[in-house]
């Protein structure tokens, strides 16, 4: 495993950023995952990093209730729509996503992507182990892949200095092109706006616990619970210990506000149009 350090890559134009919609605020990039992947390969391809937010529909709920959140999605470049209710609630007020773009789907994709083009890949966090054995797997599946390097961080070390320095120092040193966080959002996200004044030229990406997926050690829910919007019932069933607070006693009502209350909206729009 190396970095990319030595790579030349051609001097392109970086690609325009995708126009946005707002739901509850929050904004929302119109984009496909295969478009996503092709706009973060150009990008870097161009000398241009970047920063992509995955948000579900927990995160929606955090963005409303916890304005110092608001922010980071205004600065990163693309905040890609990984949750159905998302997709539902965009539809019904007339503002359209093509698709849902989820996390654990686009690490897959995008790293068979930087393969393809000779990018190297970075993985930090992720349960113990995680990091390393998604390397691995990734490397059997594109034998061809960069990994420029893995690290989990103790528990707590975002509060111990010598521990951020020694994850500054082995990205400065690696330089990867694509960094994959997987920390659980908002530490993930806080981490990222730390590091990325480091390698201005690299694409971060928040990818929560998809190491884990990568590696085995959970499973995805069944495709058609995904298209469903049901991949939560699924992952509540594995950890409902931890999930089902996240899931039922805030999911839910919240989930019912956001469509309920962009139906509404809709409703009123169409009302005060007849009226005029």
């Amino acid at each position: 495993m190396g970095a990319g350090r030595g790579m030349t890559l051609p001097r392109l134009v970086p690609p325009d950023a995708p126009r946005r919609i707002r739901l509850m605020g929050m904004p929302i990039s119109i984009i496909t995952e295969e478009q996503a992947v092709r706009h973060i390969i150009e990008s870097r391809r161009a000398g241009a990093g970047g920063w992509v937010i995955t948000p579900n529909l927990d995160q929606l709920r955090l963005y409303r209730d916890q304005r110092d959140l608001r922010p980071m999605y205004e600065k990163a470049s693309l905040v890609l729509a990984d949750g159905m209710p998302l997709i539902w609630a965009a539809s019904i007020q007339r503002t359209p996503l093509p698709e849902r773009v989820a996390g654990s789907a686009m690490i897959h994709s995008l790293t068979a992507a930087a393969a393809e083009s000779g990018l190297s890949v970075f993985l930090l966090g992720g349960n113990t182990g995680a990091a390393e054995r998604c390397a691995e797997e990734f490397i059997k599946q594109f034998p061809q892949l960069n990994v420029a390097g893995t690290y989990c961080p103790p528990m707590g070390f975002d509060r111990d200095e010598r521990q951020m320095e020694r994850i500054r120092a082995m990205l400065v040193e690696a330089r990867p092109d694509i960094v994959y966080v997987g920390l659980g959002f908002p530490k993930q996200e806080r981490l990222i706006e730390k590091l990325r004044p480091l390698l201005p030229a690299a694409w971060f990406l928040g990818i929560g616990i998809s190491f884990s997926f990568v590696a085995g050690e959970v499973k995805r829910a069944p495709h058609w619970m995904q298209r469903c919007g049901l991949e939560w019932l699924h992952r509540m069933t594995q950890e409902p210990g931890r999930l089902i607070k996240r899931y039922v006693i805030h999911g839910i009502p919240f989930a019912l506000r956001l469509l309920g209350g962009t139906g509404i909206a809709r409703i009123r729009r169409m009302t005060r149009r007849t009226a005029e």
